[in-house]
């Protein structure tokens, strides 16, 4: 990146080779997570980052195999398979530096890809869960529910015995949703979509993702004495609550502020998702795949919505197999 803007403005170029210096790994990277906060970092109008000094290579998650390991580093790292944040930049590569504090081991069973998948939505997800304090009998309305953390979101509120309605837009995201279990879909492309949402009882939780008018429009619904739990807002917009409101109908607001304190939980969150994945209780939905050469392309797909669950970038081959044909699910 040598300027911000569209997808467009993202071109492969060669970067110098990395160092691992005191206290970090170089990881040869197999796969490049991403998300859409990071299209907005790309575009330079996301307001919860600061803009890169430029010129930035984009990506903030990989997973591969440690070749490199500095100074103070645990030379039993070298070679292990890991996940691992770079923080806002330098993912999409073929090398990543990474500090060791932040390697997590991938287990055995799980697939590179799929802890790319998993780290960092699936924690969020498991930490959304848990804030939102989901048990059985709820009535969950997760919004974006085709989504990378959305399709998590969905699972996971399953398993907690929770009954579940996912919301999306067009009948391929529908599909997904429905695929994994969720008791309803609805699309939130057409009129009174909020009203048919559990009908009379409404939802008794909401994860909110999206914001704006269809943020508004889930919480004008939520149940009385429900949870409203803000993660993020997609539309560009966060939702807009009446606090007064809020508390005459006795809804606990759980506001996109609960994110700032994430990450310090984020290793216990890591874990109990890919042990859930390893012991088959979860699964991403990983729709789409890149070569990292056509990393706009995957931008692309993310910002326009027309993505499925999570978008990865193969960097290289891993463990074995081929990285498959670019825009291929995997």
């Amino acid at each position: 990146m040598t300027e911000f803007g569209g997808p467009e403005s993202m071109v492969p170029g060669d970067a110098p080779e990395p160092d691992a210096g005191p206290g970090q790994v170089v990881v040869d990277v197999a796969v490049a997570g991403m998300t859409f906060v990071e299209t907005q970092i790309r575009r330079g109008v996301d307001r919860w980052h600061e803009r890169p000094p430029l010129p930035y290579v984009p990506g903030g998650l990989v997973a591969g195999v440690v070749t490199t390991v500095g100074e103070r580093v645990d030379p039993a790292w070298r070679g292990r398979r890991v996940v691992t944040m770079t923080g806002d930049t330098g993912g999409f590569a073929e090398r990543a530096v990474a500090a060791e504090e932040d390697l997590f081991p991938v287990p055995d069973g799980v697939s590179l890809a799929e802890a790319a998948a998993l780290y960092s939505d699936g924690s969020t997800a498991q930490g959304l869960v848990e804030r939102a304090g989901i048990v059985a009998g709820d009535r969950v309305l997760v919004e974006a529910a085709a989504g990378g953390l959305g399709t998590l979101l969905v699972q996971l509120c399953l398993a907690a015995g929770a009954q579940v309605a996912g919301a999306a837009r067009g009948p391929r995201k529908l599909e997904v949703v429905r695929g994994l279990g969720a008791d309803a879909v609805v699309d939130y492309a057409e009129p009174g979509w909020a009203e048919r949402v559990f009908e009379a009882k409404g939802p008794s939780v909401v994860f909110d993702g999206v914001g704006g008018r269809i943020g508004r429009a889930a919480f004008e619904v939520t149940a009385r004495g429900g949870r409203f739990s803000v993660h993020g807002a997609s539309s560009g917009d966060v939702t807009a609550i009446d606090a007064a409101l809020a508390r005459e109908r006795g809804i606990q607001v759980i506001g996109i502020e609960q994110l700032f304190d994430f990450r310090a939980h984020m290793r216990r969150w890591a874990t109990e998702i890919l042990a859930h994945a390893a012991a088959g209780k979860v699964r991403p939905v990983i729709g789409q795949t890149f070569p990292l050469e056509r990393a706009a392309d995957a931008h692309r797909a993310v910002e326009d919505r027309t993505a499925l669950g999570k978008t990865l970038l193969l960097v290289r081959t891993a463990e074995g197999r081929s990285p498959g044909a670019a825009g291929d699910p995997v």
